[in-house]
């Protein structure tokens, strides 16, 4: 009796060469129908599966293998005479090789707003039964749900080897399906979670809410609603083994969400070493800070060190903001991450090839710029691109109705680069894993409509300008966090310290080590001021406006510590923290 492969794929790649082979091999095909159709054109003979069920397709194909001559004849173990007494007593025959892949589900909701009949629609049946039959069964019967794999099958059909070999790739196929099956419904539970889930696309903590305390807690922004799934399935697949973690002894790899190619796994390198751990950290801080200022009218410059910025500037040409970002800490600018909004220029590249430079990413570099930077034999240089999706929900603080096109872009930035449209940001911690919904940032040119000035001074057209940059920039910036900025460019930085007043001294000292004046600068904070004494420092270190979200019991003392040096001050009604 000749042995007979079951072929129906949605991905088609290579099948039709396959079919060939198995034929070639004297193998029968089995076929459904799209699959059928691409074997037949190609001129290969194949029996419907309709004929061995003797029943026809349903339902518009919903009903078309869950029958028993299919699944008995791979569920048939051909050691078990009893088994095979069945299956030829009903007229059945063994099935000795299954090619399934599934509907493409994962690539339909990945569009984004899709409705729940057109998801279901792509929800396999059939596939997955007929491939975790036929993994059940891996010692008779052949399994690919991966096209990568037939080529690996065909030797063993055709040239053969050992026996432990053959063994041994039949479990390593088997184990694939089983993978393969639990990615798949993971998706489809995720999906239908997220139809469930309360809107928190955008949702802050009220500014006056007195619940919030001096301990740095916000109010609870949280609605009554459903509370998070019981369970949750993490659907990843490996990108890349790594060299080491953070540090060498330590495993580590870098995993991306299924069929998605955005963010870190979009990007392409053109030049340099292995990205490491450590460097795809510091890419991924360099992405979330520069996104505010993506496309922003001026040419935007992140410096990155250890996941956070220590220096950020726009300006007329990449290489003035570069140099306006350079200037706030060049120290801890070596060894640097380095993101840009714009292509990298001849200027540019000059300019950066005398700092020590761990990654440089950009849309693009121009001839003359790779001919610069790729002189240096490690420095890896990535480019970033694909930004026209979609972007659920509206910018923080404002509506789409108040955002200029730079803040529609910069969010569609965001959205392609890993911070939206992904349901969940997650994070390991020891025995478990914590899991939020991604964060809102503030975008460069956007202040919204819960903004609201405080203070006796109201700010200034300048200082409006600087608050709305100092803003956007202390978005990326470790908590806790305190920026000084002046005319599109910071000055200090003061990031990941204990207490605020701490990352006001920080950021203070490290304008002064840079030789930059604070006289008239303008201080973001990532989250409120629990006591008067960080206004204090910023009125002495030259401050003349501040941009914090409020909320302190002690907002009142805050404001009225503002008001006694003469400066304005700004609440946005959105906390900031980057732990």
């Amino acid at each position: 009796m000749k042995r007979r492969a079951l072929l129906s794929v949605s991905d088609k790649s290579g099948i039709e060469d396959f079919a060939k082979a198995l034929v070639d091999a004297g193998w029968e095909i089995l076929s459904t129908g799209g699959t059928a159709s691409a074997i037949r054109e190609a001129g290969v003979e194949v029996t419907d599966v309709a004929e061995v069920t003797g029943h026809p397709e349903m339902m518009d194909g919903r009903v078309k293998t869950l029958h028993p001559a299919i699944h008995a004849g791979l569920l048939a173990r051909r050691a078990q005479s009893d088994d095979m007494a069945a299956l030829s007593e009903h007229g059945y025959a063994p099935i000795d090789l299954v090619a399934v892949n599934l509907y493409p589900f994962r690539e339909t909701v990945a569009r984004g707003d899709v409705a729940v009949d057109e998801a279901m629609g792509k929800v396999d049946i059939g596939g997955p039964t007929m491939i975790r039959a036929a993994a059940k069964s891996h010692v008779d019967v052949w399994v690919i749900v991966d096209p990568a794999d037939y080529d690996r099958v065909l030797e063993q059909i055709t040239v053969g080897s050992d026996g432990s070999a053959e063994a041994h790739l039949r479990r390593e196929l088997a184990a694939k399906v089983f993978g393969h099956i639990s990615e798949y419904d993971g998706a489809v539970a995720t999906y239908l979670e997220e139809q469930n889930a309360p809107d928190a696309s955008g949702e802050t903590a009220d500014a006056s809410e007195e619940a919030a305390d001096a301990s740095g807690e916000a109010a609870d922004a949280s609605e009554e609603g459903e509370g998070p799934a019981a369970t949750l399935t993490l659907n990843l697949e490996l990108v890349q083994g790594l060299r080491y973690g953070e540090n060498p002894g330590q495993d580590a790899a870098f995993y991306r969400w299924p069929g998605r190619k955005d963010g870190l796994a979009g990007l392409e390198q053109l030049h340099g070493k292995e990205l490491s751990y450590n460097n795809l950290l510091d890419v991924d801080g360099a992405l979330l800070s520069l996104a505010p200022f993506a496309y922003s009218s001026k040419a935007a410059v992140c410096i990155v060190k250890h996941t956070t910025p220590c220096g950020l500037a726009v300006g007329d040409s990449v290489v003035t903001a570069y140099e306006r970002a350079l200037a706030t800490d060049p120290m801890s600018a070596f060894g640097s991450v380095i993101s840009v909004n714009r292509q990298i220029d001849e200027a540019a590249a000059e300019a950066m090839s005398s700092l020590f430079i761990e990654c440089v990413l950009a849309p693009g570099f121009d001839e003359a710029a790779l001919e610069i930077l790729t002189r240096k034999k490690n420095v890896r240089l990535l480019v970033y691109g694909g930004i026209d999706a979609p972007v659920a929900g509206e910018p923080e603080g404002g509506s789409w109705a108040d955002a200029t096109d730079e803040v529609r872009r910069s969010a569609r930035f965001l959205a392609e680069h890993g911070r939206r449209p992904e349901p969940r940001a997650v994070r390991g911690v020891y025995g478990g894993m914590l899991v939020q919904s991604p964060p809102s940032l503030p975008f460069y040119g956007l202040e919204g409509g819960a903004w609201r000035p405080c203070t006796s001074r109201v700010p200034t057209e300048e200082e409006w300008d600087d608050l709305r940059f100092a803003w956007a920039a202390v978005s990326g910036v470790k908590s806790n966090a305190i920026l000084f900025a002046r005319g599109g460019a910071t000055l200090g930085i003061g990031a990941g310290q204990m207490s605020r007043v701490d990352a006001s001294r920080l950021a203070v000292r490290k304008a002064a080590d840079a030789g930059l004046d604070l006289k008239g600068a303008v201080l973001a904070s990532d989250a409120f001021f629990p006591f008067r004494d960080g206004i204090d420092a910023a009125a002495e270190a030259g401050a003349r406006a501040i941009v914090q979200p409020g909320g302190s019991v002690r907002d009142v003392e805050v404001i009225e510590a503002a008001n006694k040096h003469g400066m304005a001050m700004v609440l946005t009604g959105q906390r900031l923290f980057r732990h």
